[in-house]
């Protein structure tokens, strides 16, 4: 009797592992697949934005910019830099040394604190 109720009890196990591995078989297969997809995503965003770059870096031609400036020049109004209109760095008003932007109202101390491990 016990003897059965052993062959009983490993038979039941290994259906329930059986059917365990199934799942995980399953869903790891859904995971890889999943991934996958998501590579592909990211190399087509990737080729995208190689596209894009080009795009821009073709749109940002100084020669394009300048010829698009010259064209538009008296709608932009647009005039060349001189010297006069650059500042100076003594020309920058900075605030004094002493005086701080926001008050720190709960200052720690971080210094002499010890390390804990």
């Amino acid at each position: 009797m016990m003897r059965s109720l052993y062959y009983f009890v490993t038979a039941l196990a290994v259906i329930g592992l059986a059917f365990w591995a199934y799942r995980e078989n399953y869903e790891t297969q859904e995971a890889l697949a999943e991934a996958e997809q998501l590579q592909r995503q990211i190399s087509d965003a990737r080729q995208r934005l190689r596209v894009l770059n080009a795009e821009w870096a073709y749109l940002n031609r100084p020669d394009r910019l300048r010829e698009l400036a010259d064209l538009n020049f008296d709608k932009l109004g647009l005039l060349p830099l001189q010297p006069h209109q650059f500042g100076k760095i003594d020309q920058v008003a900075f605030p004094p040394e002493g005086e701080m932007l926001l008050p720190i109202v709960n200052p720690i101390e971080v210094s002499e604190t010890e390390s804990r491990p």
